[in-house]
């Protein structure tokens, strides 16, 4: 396997860590980016490089970009996995809450996908990969800055393949499903934070302890290795797919969504709203 050089953002946890843990034992050169670059210190081991990156910073992504070209002279791979989920009724969140959503999920993704642009088409080549989500494909109740967010990745990145196809670079989607990581209990705790007091309120606390229990307990999702996986099949294939969808639900969820008249989809999830679950 030919040795890649990689930028790839939120590796300090989860589905980034893992990744640039496998990209790097494969051979590859990985720059693993975020803004606890304490967290990715274990990695050094491995031989990732820790970059302090912002992806709301204009100038911490200039820099790290920069970091990587001067050290390497090339930049082939762009991992966009940094982001998170904030959950509430659309509303109680507040417009500057739900511009950093669009700041991190969307405008910083394609940010550092502007940056690396340039070198990839000097270079003739390169690979954009893109953490979208089926939650760009469907909404879940009380999820609205959130899929507004994942719903424009898709879009950019489709538009982004069309555009930059020409100048052999891909451009590949990543759609996972439900993963076991800290973003569902990150996603819960903004949910019942930001329904206190309101109309929602116990509908949005239900939905939250469901949330926490099925990502905290229950034995649903997937492991972030899975996500890991369809990343690094969208790195190394020779020709990879336009999508890669995988993990808990990501098919059956989506097909659901299609099948189902829209009013019987919101009804599904407005239901889950009723049901209590005790933490």
């Amino acid at each position: 396997m030919k040795q890649k050089v990689i930028l790839l953002t939120g590796a300090s946890s989860g589905i980034g860590y893992d990744t640039a843990t496998r990209l790097a034992r494969q051979g590859h050169k990985v720059y693993g980016a975020a803004r606890r670059i304490d967290k990715m210190l274990p990695l050094k081991e491995l031989g990732v490089i820790p970059i302090k990156m912002d992806v709301t910073d204009d100038a911490s992504m200039i820099a790290g970009v920069n970091a990587v070209m001067e050290a390497e002279g090339r930049i082939d791979v762009l991992v966009n996995n940094a982001g998170y989920g904030y959950f509430g009724a659309i509303e109680n969140v507040s417009m500057e809450e739900a511009r950093k959503q669009l700041e991190v999920n969307v405008f910083g993704l394609a940010r550092l996908t502007q940056l690396v642009i340039p070198h990839m088409r000097q270079q003739g080549s390169g690979r954009i990969v893109n953490l979208a989500s089926i939650a760009g494909k469907l909404a879940l109740y009380f999820g609205g800055w959130y899929h507004v967010s994942k719903f424009a990745v898709e879009g950019f990145s489709d538009a982004l393949r069309m555009e930059l196809k020409p100048f052999g670079i891909d451009v590949v989607i990543i759609e996972p499903g439900g993963i076991r990581t800290e973003w569902g209990v990150i996603a819960a705790d903004h949910l019942a934070e930001s329904s206190k007091g309101t109309v929602y309120e116990q509908a949005a606390l239900n939905e939250a302890n469901a949330m926490k229990y099925t990502y905290t307990r229950a034995k649903l999702l997937s492991n972030p290795s899975v996500i890991a996986k369809a990343i690094c099949k969208g790195v190394n294939r020779r020709h990879p797919k336009a999508r890669y969808r995988t993990g808990m639900g990501s098919h059956s969820l989506v097909f659901l969504h299609w099948l189902l008249p829209s009013k019987w989809w919101d009804g599904l999830m407005r239901s889950l709203g009723k049901v209590r679950v005790e933490r």
